[in-house]
């Protein structure tokens, strides 16, 4: 997505499976923008009123109405994506993102206070919800991360109005469907549809935004943000690493790699997209990691026919080629994939192995978002952890090993969510209080934890009230 799209009446999404477009889709028109922020405005202070506990009762109804709606919310999203597997899931997410936030929220919103250091002063505090929360979504996992931050913006108070990717917008009118039978959501959670310009227009209007997407879309939003000084959270790419340290456990290391860079096609911002082997371990490493790639299957000629679907994004297609032929251009060695292949209308890439890479290639630092893994031996630990740190992104990492000595190089990497001998974890723990809060490094984004106890309170601003509770002056005050 761009900021910059022209608004028009209507758009059509493309069929990943085969090709086509769809019948035209509304576009919501940009003169209905300011009203729709208006109702959103006047609806918060209710909504906000309800408190913590009649606005978690209120979620916890539509989690029912979600809950029986999986059949035709499943279906809706595998039309955005052309997959089955992962839209199960992102079904699957809602219910449960709204469980864990409501679990956190009592405890994260509840008011604080007390004896200050100074023994004349108590301290309390009090939060308030920023009113309209614009979220600007993405279409690799479109209702997932569409929701992904506006769970927890509901429960703080907040309105929400939800600008989806114009790639994959079905997913949109079975979710109305469901808050439509909530009325007390009518008004606090709002989808708008069209392309970029709504998006960019949408920041202009809120209190603050959420962006999940690339990096360059994400900084023309920060930059408009902070022009506006509202808040910003951006997610945005990765070219996250994995290393596998001499003594780990090749058969797991191999089985966890290749799930972490081709799930969803490796159309996920936390995909493993360059893989770091210590030299003796190389060509083993190597042969294994090719043996699992070959056994993985495109989704076709049925969705449930195999692990890896079609590209969502037609665009990405040319991003992956380029790569790769730049990758073969300056010497590097296709051991399985490599090819974008056309069936059905669709286009699609086997999971991809490339070794003889180095870091001159545009597979080594740029963004690929597709299930390519490219190989490369190192000789040290010191090296591992300067070649995985040799990059703007610092979204996610893995580390494979000896479970204390990959302690010590995951600590060393530029990164927010690290795993230890797994990949791909990060995600099954949004919005769960049992871990720590992880934040972006560099290119890949900005603002607060979407994990963590206090993930909630990214929503909310903060007031500090002090109150003399003596009736002598102040050490301060001047003698009048």
């Amino acid at each position: 997505m761009t900021l910059t799209a022209p608004q028009t009446d209507a758009f059509r999404a493309r069929n990943p499976r085969d090709g086509q477009p769809s019948a035209p889709i509304p576009a919501t028109p940009l003169a209905q923008l300011e009203d729709i922020v208006a109702r959103a405005r006047a609806a918060q202070k209710a909504w906000a009123a309800r408190g913590v506990e009649g606005r978690i009762a209120v979620l916890a109804r539509w989690r029912d109405v979600i809950e029986a709606m999986q059949d035709s919310l499943i279906a809706a999203v595998s039309q955005d994506t052309g997959r089955v597997l992962e839209s199960r899931r992102e079904a699957a997410n809602i219910g449960k993102w709204i469980d864990r936030w409501s679990a956190i929220a009592p405890k994260a919103l509840a008011p604080r206070g007390g004896q200050t250091s100074i023994p004349s002063f108590t301290c309390a505090s009090e939060i308030a919800a920023i009113p309209v929360l614009g979220v600007i979504s993405p279409w690799n996992f479109p209702m997932s991360l569409s929701l992904m931050d506006a769970i927890p913006a509901l429960l703080a108070g907040c309105a929400v109005i939800i600008k989806p990717s114009e790639v994959t917008p079905h997913f949109i009118a079975p979710l109305e469907r469901s808050i439509a039978r909530i009325p007390e959501l009518e008004g606090v959670l709002t989808y708008i549809r069209g392309a970029g310009d709504l998006g960019a227009a949408l920041i202009e209007h809120v209190d603050g935004i959420c962006f999940t997407g690339s990096t360059a879309t994400g900084r023309k939003v920060a930059a408009r943000a902070g022009a506006r000084l509202i808040p910003c959270f951006v997610e945005l790419g990765g070219k996250d690493p994995a290393i596998v340290l001499e003594g780990a456990d090749l058969e797991r290391a191999a089985r966890a790699i290749v799930t972490g860079a081709t799930l969803g096609t490796g159309q996920q911002c936390y995909s493993i997209e360059r893989i770091y082997v210590a030299r003796p371990l190389h060509d083993a490493f190597l042969a294994l990691l090719t043996e699992k790639a070959r056994k993985l299957k495109l989704a076709f000629p049925q969705p449930t026919d195999g692990q890896i679907g079609p590209l969502i994004f037609a665009p990405q297609a040319q991003i992956i080629t380029a790569h790769l032929q730049d990758a073969r251009d300056k010497g590097a060695i296709v051991h399985c994939g490599g090819e974008i292949e056309r069936h059905g209308g669709g286009l699609w890439v086997a999971p991809t192995v490339l070794s003889q890479v180095t870091h001159a290639m545009d597979v080594m630092r740029d963004e690929t978002f597709g299930p390519l893994m490219p190989v490369m031996a190192f000789d040290s630990e010191h090296e591992a952890v300067r070649l995985a740190n040799e990059s703007s992104y610092g979204l996610s990492a893995a580390v494979f090993g000896p479970q204390e000595r990959a302690m010590a190089v995951a600590r060393q990497l530029n990164a927010g969510g690290i795993n230890v001998n797994d990949a791909g974890a990060t995600p099954f723990f949004i919005g769960d209080p049992s871990v720590t809060p992880k934040e972006p490094f560099g290119a890949s984004g900005l603002g607060g934890s979407r994990t963590g106890p206090d993930s909630i309170l990214r929503f909310v601003r903060h007031k500090m009230i002090v109150t003399n509770v003596t009736n002598e002056p102040s050490a301060w005050w001047y003698d009048v």
